[in-house]
């Protein structure tokens, strides 16, 4: 079931939402669900990465290491 939020955007940021969701023909409910979906994704891929950064278990490898292991000379 829907969640309602508010929330509240600089002038400048709302009048770029109503600009792009006239020039897309979307609401500005859709652009701003797909944006945070998008932002989402991301930051989980990116908390992932950091973590695997910080993970001392997890060996780091060279380029060179990743080439050879994909099987590409260069």
């Amino acid at each position: 079931m829907p969640v309602s939020i508010s929330l509240r955007l600089p002038e400048a940021t709302a009048k770029a939402l109503d600009e792009l969701a006239s020039a897309t023909e979307r609401s500005r409910t859709y652009l701003i669900r797909k944006a945070l979906e998008a932002y989402m994704a991301e930051y989980a891929d990116y908390q992932v990465a950091l973590d695997r950064l910080r993970d001392k278990d997890d060996p780091v490898i060279s380029s060179a290491e990743l080439r050879k292991r994909l099987g590409r000379k260069n």
